[in-house]
């Protein structure tokens, strides 16, 4: 072989080796994706995943499925996603209760912001404060004063233990010095919204897709959003910053988390492509329609709203003494 010939096979040789390269750091990923959802079947979670998973199929070709793992304040479904490898296919549907279980179960084997890593923010919902129309009140003012001056047996209701509206029902007490029962559903929300609608419960803070037909119908009377901009959908009813009450203001995002180890380049692969989905019009539209703002933007960004989050429900779940069993 003369110089110029083997000049030009190392060429080639090292051509080949950088493209073999290039392919293994594109590699990911070469098989299926989980989506561990640590809440049932239906819920807003498990609607958003989808969402997410569908676009990922339809527009990159990645192939993702959904899985519902609920129970223990969400311990089942983040303990599922520990147990994998760190390889990045198996990702924790990240949403505020995730952020509590540092308070609601300190003797829990792992620490969420040690063991996890934030992928992405999906987007930001809504949470509002409902009550019975029956109620002689139509303002959160309105409704403090009541609780004070009527010392009845009062509840709030909730989705389950460790839940936002547990949570923001907690929060509210401690912010106003009232007390009421908080009434357990334990993952039956239908129910719960029943119960508030037939008068049994005396309010509830609930995510507002739900709840938005029986409010717009006067079977259930809004008092404010929770939130820091008022819903399209009733633009009537204030923010609870608006209500006077600042302090509670809490929104229901969600996210998506990896196990710590996990590649760089294969959260940064995950990152990438999931904001590339949510700028898309149909995946905005999607999420619209469940009451999601889109979210995106940085792994840095969401894991920063995390550990407010988590400084945040673990001093209301310290000073409002609520405990597990």
């Amino acid at each position: 072989m003369d110089r110029r010939a083997f000049l030009a096979g190392a060429a080639a040789i090292g051509f080949a080796c950088s493209g073999d390269r290039s392919a293994v750091a594109q590699a990911f990923p070469s098989k299926v994706i989980r989506i561990v959802v640590p809440t049932g079947a239906g819920g807003p979670p498990d609607i958003i995943e989808r969402i997410i998973a569908n676009a990922l199929s339809d527009d990159e070709g990645w192939k993702v499925i959904v899985e519902d793992k609920p129970g223990g304040a969400q311990t089942v479904g983040t303990l599922e996603v520990l147990k994998q490898p760190s390889d990045g296919y198996t990702l924790l549907a990240a949403t505020p209760p995730v952020t509590a279980i540092r308070g609601l179960a300190p003797e829990a084997k792992f620490n969420v912001e040690k063991d996890l890593v934030p992928v992405i923010q999906i987007g930001t919902g809504y949470n509002i404060l409902v009550v019975n129309p029956e109620l002689p009140v139509h303002s959160v003012a309105e409704l403090v004063e009541y609780l004070k001056r009527d010392t009845g047996q009062h509840t709030f209701s909730s989705g389950g233990f460790g839940t936002p509206a547990h949570l923001l029902g907690e929060l509210f007490l401690l912010e106003t010095g009232l007390h009421a029962t908080h009434v357990p559903y334990n993952g039956a929300t239908a129910r719960a919204i029943a119960d508030l609608v037939s008068g049994i419960n005396t309010y509830q803070f609930i995510a507002l897709v739900p709840v938005v037909q029986l409010i717009q119908s006067g079977k259930l009377r809004a008092l404010a959003i929770m939130g820091g901009k008022r819903a399209a959908v009733l633009p009537d009813v204030p923010t609870i910053a608006e209500a006077g009450y600042p302090k509670l203001q809490a929104e229901d995002w969600h996210g998506l988390l990896v196990k710590s180890g996990t590649p760089a380049e294969d959260i940064a692969r995950l990152n990438e492509t999931i904001n590339t989905v949510l700028a898309t019009e149909k995946v905005r539209d999607a999420l619209a329609k469940v009451g999601f703002d889109v979210g995106g933007g940085t792994p840095d960004k969401f894991g920063a709203l995390m550990h407010a989050e988590t400084l945040r429900w673990t001093k209301v779940i310290k000073d409002a003494g609520i405990k597990i069993d």
